[in-house]
């Protein structure tokens, strides 16, 4: 990936004197992060922050990757931006390890996204985002939802029900299928509604396939009633991840935790048959990765404690051959 020259006083917003405290905190959180991340020193061509987006693309989220290879290539320099704002504002709540830092990080990221809507880019996803912004008349919502998501991860760690984890995923999860949507020129609340369902249960998914590396950083996303309905303790989550072993309990709490977002999964599937043969592609390929995961989990007798359930490569071969072969037959259909 391209690293521009470093802007010497990256932390002033347009005409302002930087706060002493803030730039402290933002000078050590763009250190902690890769040095790709931080301000240029000018503002890189639509054709060098293109390509920087699609290294970001192609060298942080293989899936994603594979993905965009069935995206017609009209949509594929969009899909780049938009990922590579993604991975970057995911990184800035995630990867600094100091929860000052990474909200500093936060509203400054912030402000440039707002300064992109008034049509001023300097940083290179946001060069490469305005075109994007503007070709497919995005609003700025979905952008601004995620950073509300990566704000609350620095104070919220635990989540009291359901309700509360659907809600986290309302801004964690959903914005990411909804910029897809608008990308593809889909804008109606039905496709919204359906996106927001599979997107839910992806991140449901990822949650209960990940429970031993979210406790590792202080997060329990199970919600708290369902562990006090199933009798399962934060105690008994350390004790199980330390024997490298769950107890019945705790099982029976991922069977039903597994089981709540497979019925979520199946009630986002019709979005496949409202959408163009090639995001149907992507829409399946995800979708059925994500019932990949829960099957996983399912095979481990829902014991995500002795080790991250995965999918196996052989899994994942079928499921992008099947892909291939599904866009395949939608357009031998098209020609018949």
């Amino acid at each position: 990936m391209a690293t521009f020259p470093i802007e010497h006083d990256p932390q002033a917003r347009p005409g302002e004197q930087p706060d002493a405290e803030r730039a402290q905190l933002l000078a050590a959180g763009w250190a902690a992060l890769p040095a790709a991340y931080r301000p240029p020193s000018y503002t890189p061509s639509l054709e060098e922050a293109r390509r920087w987006c699609q290294h970001l693309t192609e060298t942080h989220y293989e899936n994603f990757h594979v993905a965009s290879i069935f995206l017609p290539a009209r949509m594929r320099t969009h899909f780049h931006a938009i990922y590579a704002y993604c991975r970057v504002s995911d990184d800035l709540g995630d990867e600094v390890g100091d929860a000052a830092q990474s909200l500093a990080l936060l509203d400054w990221w912030q402000e440039q996204l707002e300064l992109c809507y008034r049509g001023i880019a300097t940083h290179p996803v946001f060069v490469a985002l305005l075109p994007t912004i503007q070709a497919c008349n995005i609003p700025i919502k979905p952008f601004a939802d995620l950073l509300h998501a990566f704000r609350q991860d620095q104070h919220t760690t635990r989540f009291a029900s359901i309700e509360d984890v659907l809600d986290y995923c309302r801004y964690s999860a959903n914005p990411v299928g909804r910029l897809v949507l608008y990308v593809a020129g889909y804008r109606d609340e039905e496709r919204f509604r359906l996106s927001d369902q599979t997107c839910t249960a992806l991140q449901l998914a990822n949650f209960w396939q990940d429970v031993r590396v979210d406790h590792e950083k202080g997060r329990i996303y199970l919600p708290q009633a369902d562990m006090k309905r199933f009798k399962v303790t934060e105690a008994m989550l350390a004790e199980g991840i330390a024997a490298r072993v769950a107890n019945p309990a705790v099982r029976e709490l991922l069977r039903y935790e597994v089981g709540y977002a497979r019925v979520m999964f199946r009630s986002g599937m019709p979005l496949i048959g409202m959408v163009n043969r090639e995001l149907a592609v992507d829409l399946d390929l995800f979708s059925r990765g994500g019932l990949e995961i829960l099957r996983a989990i399912e095979k481990q007798e829902f014991d995500v404690l002795c080790a991250r359930p995965s999918i196996s490569k052989p899994r994942k071969a079928a499921l992008l051959l099947h892909a291939i072969a599904g866009k395949y037959l939608r357009l031998r259909g098209s020609k018949g």
